[in-house]
């Protein structure tokens, strides 16, 4: 299996290794855009693959500070970009992306469920939480993740 997220369309595809859609998830990426530059809070392109997973067994909604699980649960009224439910760590393939993991760039549940379809993220590719608990006990550490460019 692998992971393909469609910057135009805000989409997050599971794919099996013959290509066959498995599911597909709407998400969010950057408000900020597409790039690779440390602080900028764009989404990278590219090739990547999944570094780690965080956070099984957790709440869904918790919050995560640091990759640490809080005892708060976000609510979509609260404007911080959180990091919510589960977390696939980015590990950038790419020489434009190798700085990917450095800048941690996951794949994570969201308390700003209401925006998903539209590019709201600080960099990330935000889920809805039962999403990512759905696609997060459907992955594995080292699975390979495309993100489009939307070019």
């Amino acid at each position: 299996m692998r992971i393909f997220v469609h910057v135009p369309s805000q989409t997050l595809d599971l794919l099996a290794d013959s290509g066959a859609l498995l599911r597909r998830y709407v998400c969010s990426t950057s408000k900020f855009g597409i790039g690779f530059e440390p602080g900028s809070n764009r989404t990278p392109t590219g090739r990547f693959r999944i570094a780690e997973k965080i956070g099984d067994g957790a709440k869904p909604g918790i919050i995560f500070k640091s990759r640490v699980a809080t005892r708060k649960i976000g609510c979509d009224d609260d404007e911080t970009d959180h990091v919510q439910t589960r977390i696939l760590w980015l590990d950038g393939l790419d020489k434009k992306n190798a700085n990917t993991k450095s800048r941690y760039i996951y794949i994570h549940g969201t308390n700003a469920e209401s925006r998903l379809g539209i590019p709201a993220s600080h960099g990330c590719v935000r889920m809805g939480n039962q999403d990512i608990i759905e696609l997060f006990d459907a992955v594995s550490v080292g699975m390979k993740v495309t993100i489009s460019d939307p070019l």
